[in-house]
């Protein structure tokens, strides 16, 4: 795979916490690889439910927010670029 999708970090998450379900939301130009990650994600955590988004993604500020009512413990955000927390003191 050409692109880091910094799985390591991914599975040090999950091994953190006992998720059930989660679901992975990729961009557009990043969703052909989309069933790759499922299939590595899948691997390695046979009980976790997973889903992928295939709806519509313009970016980190493009989060489906209503889907809390489907009960996924987590949303995996994929995207081109990397998120910085800043610290605003």
């Amino acid at each position: 795979m050409e692109i880091d999708f910094e799985l390591d970090r991914i599975f040090e998450t999950l091994d953190k916490k006992k998720y059930k379900k989660i679901l992975l939301q990729f961009p557009d130009g990043l969703k052909p690889y989309s069933k790759e990650i499922y299939d590595k994600i899948k691997e390695k955590y046979k009980d976790i439910e997973i889903y992928i988004w295939f709806g519509s993604d313009f970016g980190g500020c493009d989060m489906p927010i209503y889907l809390d009512k489907y009960g996924f413990d987590l949303i995996i955000h994929f995207g081109h670029s990397k998120f910085y927390k800043l610290s605003l003191k």
